[in-house]
């Protein structure tokens, strides 16, 4: 199962989109403290929709909480500041994609001693970050495509009409 890691984040409304994406994937949400919200903020729900009661939620005091209860994972951090292309990497199937606040990312205090797990995503211009979400969604996806998509539902159907037979 990958696992998304939220350190310190800030919006409820990310965390909850978040949250809906994890569960879509089949992946855990791990959230590092203090957070800029209340986990039973009604605008978790209301992003999370009707699928964050069916999340695989993990909350961890502070990063060495994490780190201790996670010994051993293999986390990759998504920062702008990563030499390396988050295409570049390969993602392992029980993988951690960490993510930073919305307003500062991953403290450097951190990135300096995990330079080869920092991976980013290409940017034009001088466009400073994307939305966490989005950012979320676009590596949790490229780990999946990596690991064959594991466990999801590979072939969509309409909910009322049939697709026509091209025989």
């Amino acid at each position: 199962m990958m696992n998304i890691v939220l350190y310190e984040p800030e919006i409820p409304y990310n965390t909850g989109n978040i949250g809906r994406t994890c569960v879509a994937a089949g992946a855990a949400l791990h959230l590092i403290r203090p957070l800029g919200f209340l986990l039973s903020q009604k605008e978790i729900q209301r992003a999370g929709l009707d699928y964050w009661p069916k999340l695989d939620l993990h909350v961890y005091d502070c990063y060495d909480d994490f780190l201790r209860i996670n010994a051993g994972a293999k986390i990759w951090m998504a920062t702008t500041k990563a030499h390396q292309l988050y295409t570049d990497v390969h993602y392992g199937p029980d993988d951690f994609l960490m993510f930073g606040p919305e307003s500062r990312g991953i403290p450097e205090e951190i990135l300096v001693d995990h330079e080869n797990d920092c991976i980013r995503i290409p940017m034009y211009g001088d466009t400073r970050s994307l939305n966490l979400c989005n950012s979320a969604a676009i590596v949790l996806y490229e780990a999946l495509r990596q690991n064959g998509f594991q466990g999801l539902t590979l072939n969509g159907a309409l909910h009322h009409l049939h697709w026509k037979d091209k025989s």
